[in-house]
């Protein structure tokens, strides 16, 4: 029996809640895959700020990199808002995909046949999406340098180096082989020399795979082209803040942001996690969706894990109880047979898992 050491970091409102039902599905698809999980718990966010004064503990690095991936909730909430910028729970996590090098973040966005009239798109628009964004994570205008601001003006500075460039394809082309082997790489060469750079490197790495087909589109029209046609797209491979404006996005042709799950991986640990927040505003009620987060302990398995088969009855799961009709409350105006707590949700998931 394989067994795998898995850091927990809940974090703020309701990521204990999401992370415990995880768990939940881990164990019972574990428990038929003769694999076996060990966790350990860790600090980041506000809560950490709040025990300790940092929202990024040492011990927090030093539990994930001797692990084998990190299972991750969601930080921050207004209550953090008003501290200096360097306690806020955002610098813990930017700090922390740093210290763990995870610079490709991987965000898949399915539409479910089950909830196909969630999405504020038309049907015919959004059936059958399934694309990826692999966006870089630990480069470009939220790390560049110079940066700064005085009175009068705020400066920051896009950098990406050829090596920042290839190792991000790289990781886009590889992903495109496993699925339609088409990547589209996002830009703004027209006007940036940083994106020049991009386009270029981009298509030297394309040549190592000549099976996948390599497209380029400026941002401004793939953020049009997302709502237009999103069927189009297989893997859209994006710098940092196009990624972060364009899975967003993305995340909405699904219909729910609690839907969608995201890996950050890199050189060292792989980091998984929903793309939504810490919804303080419903944290503790039991009302948010699981789903989310129990697909990114699916994409740890398959990314990080090899564990494809557990992954495989985690997927099966989630599409299995949204097609009987359990609902959280956020989907509940679309064809519920029954609506469910947060914990009733993972129960019914982690039973069809077991299976």
């Amino acid at each position: 029996m394989k067994t795998y050491k898995i850091a927990l970091i809940k974090g703020d409102g309701i990521g204990p809640e999401i992370i415990d039902e995880a768990v939940k599905v881990l164990d019972a698809v574990a428990s038929c895959c003769d694999i076996e999980f060990s966790y350990e718990e860790a600090l980041m966010g506000g809560c950490a700020y709040d025990i300790t004064g940092d929202p990024l503990p040492q011990e927090t690095i030093n539990i994930s990199l001797n692990s084998d991936a990190v299972l991750f909730g969601a930080i921050g909430g207004q209550k953090w808002d008003s501290l200096p910028r360097e306690k806020r729970p955002e610098s813990g996590l930017l700090r922390f995909r740093k210290e763990l090098g995870v610079y490709a973040n991987l965000r898949p966005a399915t539409v479910f046949d089950e909830l196909i009239n969630a999405s504020s798109l038309k049907p015919e628009v959004v059936k059958g999406v399934d694309l990826m964004v692999v966006r870089e994570l630990i480069g470009g205008i939220y790390f560049g340098e110079p940066k700064g601001r005085d009175e009068n003006r705020g400066w920051n500075t896009m950098v990406y180096t050829r090596e920042e460039i290839v190792r991000i394809a790289h990781q886009a082309f590889k992903i495109a082989m496993t699925r339609s082997k088409r990547v589209c790489s996002i830009d703004k060469a027209n006007v940036l020399d940083v994106s020049q750079l991009w386009r270029e490197v981009v298509t030297e790495v394309a040549r190592e795979y000549p099976e996948v087909e390599l497209s380029h589109m400026y941002v401004d029209n793939a953020a049009m082209q997302l709502i237009r046609d999103p069927r189009q797209f297989d893997v859209m491979l994006t710098g940092n803040i196009f990624g972060d404006i364009l899975s967003d996005e993305a995340s909405m042709l699904s219909g729910s942001i609690g839907l969608l799950p995201s890996a950050s991986v890199g050189a060292k640990i792989g980091v998984y996690e929903p793309i939504h927040g810490s919804a303080p505003d419903i944290a503790g009620q039991g009302i948010a969706n699981p789903i989310a987060t129990i697909l990114s302990a699916s994409m740890m398995l398959r990314y990080a894990l090899g564990e494809n088969e557990a992954a495989d009855k985690i997927d099966n799961a989630v599409k299995r109880a949204l097609k009987d009709g359990y609902r959280t409350k956020d989907l509940a105006q679309y064809d519920a047979k029954e609506v469910c707590s947060t914990s009733e949700m993972g129960s019914i998931i982690a039973n069809y898992a077991a299976k």
